[in-house]
């Protein structure tokens, strides 16, 4: 089993994947753009829907997508990387990022699955890069224990906590 490195997010890159999210808010006419990653905790967020609940937005997209993989290998398939649910006003688009990230768009008739689709395939690409950077800088601090606590020594905890 190979273990999965924990997502770290400094300003700089935080504020490349908000830019990203932002954009495609405007570009494909959407309520609202929410990143996720797999563990179900929310990355980044831009758009109009003040006040949701993104603590269960976050839990329920990862269960979903836990759930249509499970799916898919009952039937044969690898995963689907794409979602769609149509509401009465609303719909949700949700596809797979650099395999560990989940993009949800969030619209409403002010847009359509189409115009959805089409940015969704151009801001993920763009998103792909920035995570696949992300990871690529996590499995080597990973590899080279880079840890921020990988210094530390058990005498400066000692000497932390002694009078």
């Amino acid at each position: 089993m190979s273990l999965t490195p924990q997502l770290v997010l400094y300003e700089e890159d935080h504020k490349q994947i908000v830019a990203v999210a932002e954009q495609l808010v405007r570009d494909a006419s959407a309520k609202a753009v929410f990143l996720v990653d797999r563990n179900g905790q929310l990355v980044a967020e831009a758009g109009e829907l003040k006040g949701i609940d993104t603590t269960s937005l976050s839990s329920l997209v990862a269960g979903n997508i836990a759930a249509s993989n499970g799916l898919a290998k009952l039937i044969g398939e690898e995963e689907f990387p794409t979602h769609f649910h149509q509401g009465e006003r609303d719909n949700v688009h949700i596809t797979l990022v650099a395999q560990r990230i989940i993009l949800v768009v969030v619209f409403d008739e002010r847009s359509s699955l189409g115009l959805v689709r089409l940015r969704v395939k151009k801001s993920g690409q763009r998103l792909g890069q920035i995570f696949e950077k992300l990871f690529k800088k996590a499995e080597a601090d990973l590899d080279g224990d880079g840890s921020p606590f990988a210094e530390i020594t058990d005498e400066d905890i000692d000497n932390l906590f002694s009078d």
